[in-house]
């Protein structure tokens, strides 16, 4: 009990010094103006594949409270329909840009948390956030097509081999992939955001805890906003935008929080720290 207590006080003031509320609240305002561009270059790219943007909307729509999904629909569907070339380049550069200075405020934080100053230059951090941009999308394209053809894929698949009875298990495995998705995005985050060499064992409890927290925080607030929620009542027009800056904020504060419990196991395993 007196562990617990001691690593919860731990966590407490780790989290204060590394300043996760205000720089989740930086966060949040960076992934709004990243929302749209991001969006609108996954989704085109998506638009050359055999996924229809409902399927797509409705991928998102687990996590995401109604009016947000039907705000981002509104203004997708139009976009995605025309496939245009152009449309993809203004996005790419668009994502590119926004992404950056969402990664600028996730690394200052895993920063804070690990005690180090940032040493990498301008264009150094811009292209690692071009290149975990890349490997995001890439991770949720993969998760998108699993979820939409993953169970055609594997009778396919296990029945030229001769292996019926895999196919369950697959059928499983697909149907847990947006976990596997969230868990491995966070991983490949935790470990090149901060500007130190981390090995993968050392953010694995940091990618776990936030991707079980945040998929439980987003259905929650999901939940809370269709059911009980009434910010157009007190917000008007602006009461779709709050509920996203909400859950984004959210999400940052889940994001950095993991950063900083990494930064701490990585300490204890180092001896800097003992719970006694």
């Amino acid at each position: 009990m007196q562990k617990i207590i001691r690593f919860s006080k731990e966590m407490t003031r780790r989290i204060g010094e590394a300043d996760v509320m205000g720089l989740s609240a930086q966060l949040a305002y960076f992934f709004l103006l990243s929302l749209f561009p991001f969006l609108l270059f996954l989704v085109t790219l998506l638009g050359f594949l055999p996924i229809q943007v409902d399927e797509f909307l409705d991928s998102i729509g687990t996590y995401l409270p109604e009016e947000v999904v039907v705000m981002i629909e509104s203004n997708l569907t139009n976009l995605v329909n025309t496939r245009s070339g152009g449309l993809l380049s203004v996005s790419i550069l668009g994502t590119i840009w926004s992404a950056s200075n969402a990664f600028n405020a996730i690394a200052k934080s895993f920063n804070k948390a690990y005690q180090i100053e940032e040493e990498r230059s301008f264009i150094k951090n811009r292209l690692v956030a071009f290149v975990l941009m890349f490997v995001l999308i890439i991770v949720v394209a993969v998760a998108l097509l699993l979820s939409v053809f993953g169970k055609l894929i594997g009778e396919k698949l296990f029945g030229l081999i001769g292996l019926h009875s895999l196919a369950d298990i697959w059928d499983l495995v697909r149907l847990s992939a947006s976990s596997l998705t969230f868990f491995v995005a966070f991983v490949i985050l935790y470990k090149f955001a901060p500007n130190r060499k981390i090995k993968v064992t050392y953010v694995v409890w940091g990618a776990l805890f936030t991707t079980i927290l945040w998929q439980i925080a987003s259905l929650g607030f999901s939940f809370y906003v269709n059911t009980l929620g009434n910010y157009s009542a007190t917000y008007g027009s602006l009461g779709t935008v709050i509920i996203l800056m909400i859950w984004f904020y959210l999400s940052g504060i889940i994001i950095n929080t993991g950063g900083v419990l990494n930064a701490y196991i990585l300490d204890m395993k180092e001896n800097k720290y003992e719970v006694k």
